[in-house]
């Protein structure tokens, strides 16, 4: 969740004349449609390579856009060219005007001030015929002319028109026009003396007022006109318009204000920040506080209004722009756990994208919300920055000469780890970032086979990698393929060398490549002796169906090869545990991995869910008397987990504990007089399924119960650590201390055959 906050709204000058333009095929209205980047994943278009842009000393507020030139509203008073860059700060109160192209400042200076009070920009948007700019906000003045919180710009003089000077008596946040009429949105509740309470109407040429009327109880943040020009969308956060019941959003008629759609679904205390059209629906960009707050994203079809999905992150949107099919984000995103995404765990996304439409089949319903399209792989960096620390406040997307550019504005102080404020840029071509150096591993059970694994590399606008497996430093690849990837989930890819020969020791590396042909580095050196003979243990686990195998024989931090047959859940180490511990648990060159009881752990590399039948089965060594979790699956990763089930652990004494929690807590133990914390490797299985609980220890039954169900959510397998708070008989340590080897997870209940086949074949391995 995040702090309510009274932010305003920047409009997007011709965003939805340009989306209309795009879906469109090149119509003659917005602008121009250029190729879309060669190296990002569709329907991303923009690179996340930011490009050298003068910058603020304030924050950005409000974005426009017309003919390759971008104007900035906000609160600042000077432009400095980016770090490092050649040019002299030049005084800026409170608008720029900059080529699109560039990122440096045109000649058009324009200062917006007030008599008393700090004034601020908080709203631009460009005229159908592309000859005025409107701007909103808190002044009382542009260069001197005379004006009451809204102005028109002649852009081609980059002069206000004297003629057009409506009185709005509070701040304007929001603009939308149409051919004849400038909407706004915002704190007022006057216009021209007359009773307009947060939305009104003015004539564009003139800015007489408008028969329009929509008194709303509480501020208007945003406002749109629907593309056919026929209704007016507002946002805010406002409960009633007209007398009508409708909270944070309405649709009223362009030519009366008369309310055509009410809305009760969002949150009382969540309000819609930003609306932004397209040529199918149109979006919200909301923020809140407390708990079930909506603070996401939502998308509307034009016929009829009705709800079309609900993005449900929590992280106060402050803008959405749509563009060729995907759905710009700006918001301080931190917790996407009800879309099965990434948890609450202390980053913040303040960049993001998704697609405007489910591709395919639609979801059903999660807590009767259709959940929102999956990101997309484009997540530039920038950081929250001074003022709220929100990031990015605003977005606009504009052409010139054949290259379309997404310009950002907000508080950030940083872009891509650099130095740079309130403004920032991206191209639909030019990627020259690497995708992220694999971290690779190599390992084989017997004769005739290397299973190559690596965790798949992050790449910040591209989301399906190319990725090519050297062997024995070879400079042709062996063998080359595409796996996707997004910056919260990297699944292990892998690949099977069937090439081998028994007794022969083989090296591997592999590189990432973007569509861009932009190469990473190699992975350090995977090294492998093919064995002889066919490991038992082993072999069997992964014969048995394990979809989650852990061997621990990894000589690099911080990852986890999986070497079950899928290969693909890999682990992420926390807090560096000791890695290569031996002799591990299974006879032969396999190692364990050491934890020292103290936030040391490893987590699964991606979001998941259990189904209802399910095993559990590591390996443990230890002499601690503080307990400690084996195993378990909870929601979160690095941070303690608000849910956490399907749990072994050991007790203070030894015990060694299984438990599920089905809207209670349901544990089965081994027998109290026995204490495996003995310093001596013990084998440990627990399933679930249809007959019930289980729990093994060194290939015996030790206790069971009739429970069937389990906690579900999607989460993380953990293992070595995470949260045991109520659980009975809980540790003094929720982390373990000791040796853990040879952990699996199975999408199925082992039989109490094939748990004493695992025991004994440790052995003999």
């Amino acid at each position: 969740m995040s702090e309510r906050r009274r932010r305003g709204r920047g409009t997007r000058g011709l965003t939805a004349a340009l989306v209309l333009a795009l879906a469109g095929a090149g119509a003659g209205i917005g602008l121009v449609v250029t190729p879309r980047a060669s190296a990002v994943t569709p329907p991303v278009s923009f690179t996340a390579d930011s490009l050298p842009t003068w910058q603020t000393n304030g924050i950005v507020w409000a974005m426009a856009q017309v003919n390759g030139t971008v104007f900035a509203g906000g609160t600042f008073s000077e432009l400095r060219p980016p770090a490092g860059a050649a040019g002299t700060p030049r005084t800026a109160v409170n608008f720029a005007a900059l080529n699109a192209a560039t990122g440096a400042p045109t000649s058009c200076r324009l200062s917006f001030t007030a008599s008393s009070g700090t004034a601020t920009v908080r709203a631009l948007v460009v005229s159908k015929d592309k000859k005025t700019l409107y701007a909103g906000g808190r002044f009382g003045a542009v260069n001197g002319v005379k004006v009451s919180n809204v102005a028109a710009i002649d852009i081609a003089g980059c002069t206000p028109k004297a003629a057009f000077h409506p009185s709005f008596s509070a701040t304007v946040r929001g603009l939308a026009v149409s051919d004849t009429t400038l909407y706004a949105a915002g704190d007022f509740s006057t216009v021209q003396g007359q009773t307009r309470r947060k939305f009104a109407a003015v004539n564009a040429a003139t800015g007489a007022l408008r028969a329009f009327t929509a008194n709303a109880d509480e501020s208007g943040r945003a406002v749109e006109l629907t593309p056919d020009g026929r209704n007016v969308l507002l946002g805010g956060d406002f409960f009633t318009v007209n007398n009508s019941s409708s909270h944070a959003l309405a649709v009223a008629d362009a030519v009366s204000g008369a309310v055509r759609k009410t809305y009760s679904s969002f949150h009382r205390l969540s309000v819609v920040m930003d609306i932004a059209t397209d040529a199918t629906g149109f979006y919200t960009g909301n923020q809140g506080n407390g708990g079930g707050v909506f603070d996401g994203r939502a998308a509307f079809d034009l016929d009829g209004f009705g709800e079309r999905w609900r993005d449900r992150c929590l992280g106060a949107t402050q803008n959405v722009l749509p563009y060729g099919g995907a759905l710009y984000i700006a918001s301080h995103a931190h917790n996407c756990a009800t879309e099965g995404e990434f948890p609450d765990d202390g980053k913040r996304r303040y960049l993001m994208a998704q697609p405007t439409a489910h591709k395919g089949a639609v979801p059903a319903p999660v807590d009767g919300f259709v959940p929102g399209p999956r990101k997309l792989g484009w997540f530039p960096a920038v950081n929250g920055g001074v003022g709220e620390g929100v990031g990015p406040r605003v977005m606009a997307a504009a052409s010139k000469d054949g290259v379309a550019y997404l310009w950002v504005g907000g508080e950030f102080t940083t872009v891509n780890t650099k130095p740079q404020q309130g403004l920032t840029r991206y191209a639909s071509t030019g990627d020259v970032g690497n995708p992220t150096t694999p971290v690779a591993s190599a390992g084989s059970v017997g004769p005739g086979e290397v299973q190559v694994r690596w965790r798949t590399s992050f790449d910040a606008d591209d989301s399906r990698l190319t990725y090519r497996i050297y062997r024995n430093g070879g400079s042709t690849p062996v063998h080359t393929m595409t796996a996707d990837s997004l910056e919260f989930e990297r699944r292990q890819a892998s690949w099977t060398d069937t090439a081998v020969t028994a007794g022969t020791t083989y090296t591997y590396r592999v590189t990432a490549t973007d569509g861009a042909g932009n190469t990473s580095a190699k992975s350090a050196t995977a090294s492998v002796t093919v064995p002889a003979t066919t490991q038992a243990y082993p072999d069997r686990v992964r014969a048995d169906g394990a979809q989650l195998y852990w061997r621990y024989d990894d000589t690099v931090s911080p990852y986890v090869a999986d070497s079950s047959k899928a290969g693909n859940t890999s682990g992420l180490q926390v807090g560096g545990p000791a890695l290569r511990q031996a002799p591990g648990a299974v006879n032969g060159t396999s190692t364990a991995i050491g934890f020292n009881g103290s936030g040391q752990q490893v987590y699964s590399d991606h979001r998941q869910t259990v189904g209802s039948a399910y095993s559990l089965e590591t390996w443990f060594r230890t002499g601690s008397i503080r307990g400690g979790k084996l195993i378990g699956f909870g929601s979160h990763t690095t941070w303690n987990s608000s849910q956490y089930d399907k749990q072994l652990y050991l007790t203070d004494t030894g015990r060694v504990v299984f438990g599920v929690y089905p809207g209670s807590v349901q544990v089965i133990a081994s027998p109290w007089q026995e204490a495996y914390n003995d310093n001596q490797w013990h084998h440990v299985v627990a399933t679930q399924g249809p007959s019930g609980m289980a729990l093994y220890v060194d290939g015996k039954l030790k206790a069971t119960s009739g429970v069937t169900g389990h906690g579900e959510f999607t989460g993380y397998w953990h293992v070595g650590g995470d949260n045991l708070a109520g659980w009975p008989a809980r540790p003094s340590s929720d982390a373990f201390a000791g040796q853990i080897d040879e952990t699996a997870v199975y999408p199925k209940a082992l039989t109490a055959a094939q748990v004493w086949n695992h025991y004994g074949l440790a052995s003999i391995s």
